[in-house]
């Protein structure tokens, strides 16, 4: 033991009272979270995508949101509206709107919903404060603990000294930007959560194996593979880009223990199941609205000169008109009650074919452009698939504002989201130990550890330079948010990434106080933002009062 440890036994009681005061100020925050306007527990438009999907799917039995979307507040405004939402024909074949959120999670709050829903007969459309308040103290306090717990658990693994692990410990408690997300319905903390979980067991694993090279028998079960594949896929649902964490985990559980590769691969089997399964029920296709932002299978062609005064078709009315006395004129669409013909901004045009279907209706969406450039009189009909096209639309009607205009310098936003005004070193600084903690594990150590942080290493640089190599309309930082919030998931990576350091430091007072330092520092940042995860940086905040991002 060394001059500054203290007994196991009172060091993990210590960090069970950090994990407690950790979820107790979690719970406070979510008790009285309220939108601006008091009338709803949404925060934003992204986790209002989320509640009224799962409102609409307890409450209307569907994944369609146009009923809920038209409620309004006392003050008139639109209580369950958001600007994250696609516009497609739904299976009845009428045109709805949707989430755009992936559905597995939404699926799984619904279950948790239904249940409280059934039980007690309260509903969030009647209100929206308190019953979404109860689903987070139900859904977001015990995944914020599963994180807590299996990153203590994880820590309590090193052979650190005792002061790096409570100050990792207490890092993962106040001083990561999860903890402003836990008040908040959001994909990052279940992220989070499913790769601290795999962490830990990986982690476990490799105990039991180190034990069993002197002596200690090892059989190793069934369920631990399962789980942590589980997890591991469960990340990628809830994060795509955690796709590179995933294949990462496998090779490194394949190296420790290869006849574990079945077992992880039907537990994200069941995982990936869900995700493609509760996708089809949603919307029925097998890809997520994420992936329908362009032009579907082509099924026909035809000339149309169109005339001179029309040269900029694809933006005018009389164009549209133009467009559907020549598809009538060469027999298109000639079994249709009647078509709409919407010019569309970027050229082209949306056509919405109605025909009749037994007593009722149902509509079909084309999408009616020239060929390419230079095509002349040669045009196309194909098969609508731009569901982010729509009257409207945040996304395709020039209306974004601020950080969702993007970023036009990959530079700058390099800068800005590492060490600027969404950094996750400046906003963040016990991530600066990151780096040489993930250098130092991955030439020290049980040749497996050093696999980790390898893999650690690899795929967060993968994931960032993902982002950074992003067109500019998608370099947004995440939107409006507290940090750059699609990197958070590596929360429990980069925590164990840094206990290296951390023991280092505590071998001299400089070394301790410095710690001490990046650890106040981080938690400065968590505690400016507790009221909502979904605002601006109080770095982008501060500049902005001294004018310097202009």
């Amino acid at each position: 033991m060394r001059k500054h440890d203290v007994p196991r036994e009172k060091r993990i009681r210590m960090h069970a009272v950090l994990i407690a005061v950790s979820l107790a100020l979690i719970a406070g925050r979510i008790a009285v979270v309220s939108n601006p306007e008091g009338d709803t527990a949404f925060l934003s438009a992204n986790d209002r995508s989320r509640w009224v999907s799962v409102a609409a799917l307890v409450e209307k039995n569907t994944f369609a949101i146009d009923e809920l979307i038209a409620i309004r507040g006392e003050r008139g405004h639109h209580l369950w509206d958001t600007i994250d939402k696609v516009r497609h024909v739904g299976d009845d074949g009428k045109l709805h709107y949707y989430s755009s959120k992936p559905t597995l999670l939404t699926t799984m709050v619904a279950g948790v919903y239904w249940c409280v829903h059934t039980a007690t007969g309260l509903s969030m459309t009647e209100h929206p404060i308190y019953v979404p308040r109860l689903l987070l103290l139900l859904i977001n306090l015990p995944v914020m603990a599963l994180f807590l717990i299996t990153m203590t658990l994880s820590i309590e693994w090193s052979s650190a000294s005792d002061f790096a692990k409570r100050l990792a410990v207490t890092a993962a408690c106040f001083g990561t930007m999860l903890t402003p997300f836990a008040i908040s319905l959001n994909n990052h903390l279940f992220a989070a959560a499913a790769t601290s979980l795999t962490l830990y067991i990986y982690l476990r694993v490799s105990e039991k194996v180190h034990d069993s090279f002197a002596g200690v028998t090892y059989r190793p079960r069934f369920w631990p593979w399962a789980t942590a594949g589980a997890s591991a896929a469960f990340a990628v649902a809830c994060e795509l880009p955690a796709l590179s964490m995933f294949v990462l985990w496998g090779l490194l559980f394949a190296i420790l223990i290869p006849r574990s590769i079945p077992g992880f691969l039907i537990g994200a089997g069941v995982v990936v199941a869900g995700i493609f399964g509760t996708n089809y029920w949603a919307h029925q296709s097998w890809r997520t609205p994420y992936a329908h932002r362009g032009v579907g299978e082509i099924v026909e062609e035809f000339e149309w000169n169109v005339p001179a005064s029309e040269t900029s078709t694809g933006r005018t009315s009389s164009g549209a008109e133009l467009l559907k006395e020549r598809l009538r004129q060469v027999g298109m669409f000639a079994e249709s009650e009647s078509i709409r013909v919407r010019p569309l901004q970027a050229g082209g045009y949306e056509v919405l074919e109605e025909v009749s279907a037994g007593d009722s209706s149902v509509y079909r969406q084309w999408s009616v452009r020239r060929r390419g450039p230079g095509a002349g009189s040669d045009w196309e009909i194909a098969v609508w698939d731009d569901w982010y096209d729509y009257p409207g639309s945040y996304w395709r009607s020039g209306q974004r504002r601020g950080v969702d205009r993007g970023e036009a310098n990959r530079g700058v936003y390099a800068f800005h989201a590492t060490l600027g005004v969404y950094g996750i070193f400046s906003l963040t600084p016990i991530w600066l130990l990151m780096p040489l903690g993930l250098g130092y594990k991955c030439f020290h150590g049980p040749f497996d550890r050093r696999c980790l942080a390898g893999a650690i290493l690899l795929s967060s640089l993968v994931c960032f330079a993902f982002y950074m190599a992003r067109p500019e309309i998608d370099r947004n930082y995440g939107g409006v948010s507290v940090c750059f919030r699609w990197m958070l998931w590596f929360a429990p990576l980069w925590i164990y990434a840094i206990i290296p350091e951390l023991n280092e430091m505590s071998e001299s007072r400089g070394g301790r106080v410095f710690a001490g330092v990046l650890l106040v520092a981080s938690v400065f940042s968590v505690s400016t933002s507790l009221d909502s995860p979904w605002q601006s940086p109080w770095l982008y905040r501060f500049a902005s009062f001294l004018d310097w991002l202009n």
